[in-house]
């Protein structure tokens, strides 16, 4: 009935398997578990001895995107429950909610994203105060645009609209493929509804690295942008660049990044990083990105 997926790359994944295993045990259904250690030393505790769950290494490291595609073509289940490794649930009815979620008439549905109110060291306050204010969205949000905020880190999908989609992105490495994989949805009329089942994204990243990520998801953004059009889509920043680019305007934002990058890169490293100015360094730095060829 359900195959669980979960890609990891040196994370700890043992409470995150242990609990899952347990709720999905609890609901008397059908299911497995595969775990995908890619190209890492894989950190689960091999004394649980979970039934109906094993385990593929990979001695190299492929990437997160073609790593689902082969957990999905292992999977043997029609439904497909992927999870990050980084992630809990938020609800110990976690698993009974998606199944309840099944009976009714879409193929995919999103659980969402969390996080703890702690704060935590200043280092880190980037990427939690970002996932705070633009990833943590109550479903009733998320569903009046539902293929704009795509969290590939918790999703339920039919196996057959997920390999339809997952098969068209060609890069398997990089960083920013969510929005590309929200525009495929979109353009397969796949049935997408959004849920209050989340999980708490426990692997928050130190703020320089966070930042490298969003400029690696600008350029995968220009990459698809020039190549495939990428027309159907909700992404806001896609469709702040193409305004700009239209009205000869990408030339200002790109000079603007070129003066003020190290201005606004002192913020956003800061102890009070500001989100507005992080999404002026993303736009700014897309134009820069897309002005200087740095995508070909």
């Amino acid at each position: 009935m359900l195959s669980v997926l979960i890609p990891t790359y040196n994370y700890d994944i043992s409470k995150l398997v242990a609990a899952i295993h347990a709720q999905l045990t609890n609901c008397a259904i059908a299911f497995e578990i595969i775990i995908l250690e890619d190209g890492s030393t894989l950190k689960l505790n091999s004394s649980h001895n979970l039934d109906y769950t094993k385990v593929i290494k990979n001695t190299q490291n492929i990437g997160r995107v073609k790593a689902r595609q082969d957990l999905a073509l292992k999977a043997k289940y029609d439904w497909l429950l992927f999870l990050d490794a980084d992630v809990f649930p938020k609800s110990k009815q976690f698993i009974y909610n998606y199944i309840k979620a099944m009976s009714h008439d879409y193929e995919a549905f999103f659980g969402g994203f969390a996080y703890h109110d702690d704060k935590p060291e200043h280092s880190f306050i980037l990427r939690w105060k970002y996932g705070q204010t633009k990833e943590q969205i109550p479903a009733s949000t998320r569903n009046k645009s539902p293929y704009k905020v795509i969290i590939s880190a918790n999703y339920l999908i039919k196996k057959e609209v997920f390999s339809a989609v997952n098969t068209k992105i060609e890069d398997t490495k990089g960083y920013g493929f969510d929005n590309y994989f929200g525009a495929l949805l979109q353009d397969n009329n796949a049935k997408v509804w959004h849920i209050d089942n989340e999980v708490y994204h426990l692997g928050i990243e130190k703020s320089e690295s966070y930042l490298q990520k969003k400029e690696q998801a600008a350029l995968t953004l220009i990459h698809f942008y020039k190549t495939e059009g990428f027309n159907n889509h909700s992404n806001d920043l896609l469709r702040l660049f193409r305004k700009l680019n239209n009205f000869k305007l990408a030339w200002l934002f790109s000079l603007f990044y070129k003066f003020f990058n190290s201005n606004m890169k002192k913020n956003l490293l800061s102890n009070s990083p500001s989100v507005k100015i992080l999404q002026l360094y993303r736009i700014s730095f897309m134009c820069y990105a897309y002005k200087n060829k740095m995508i070909t």
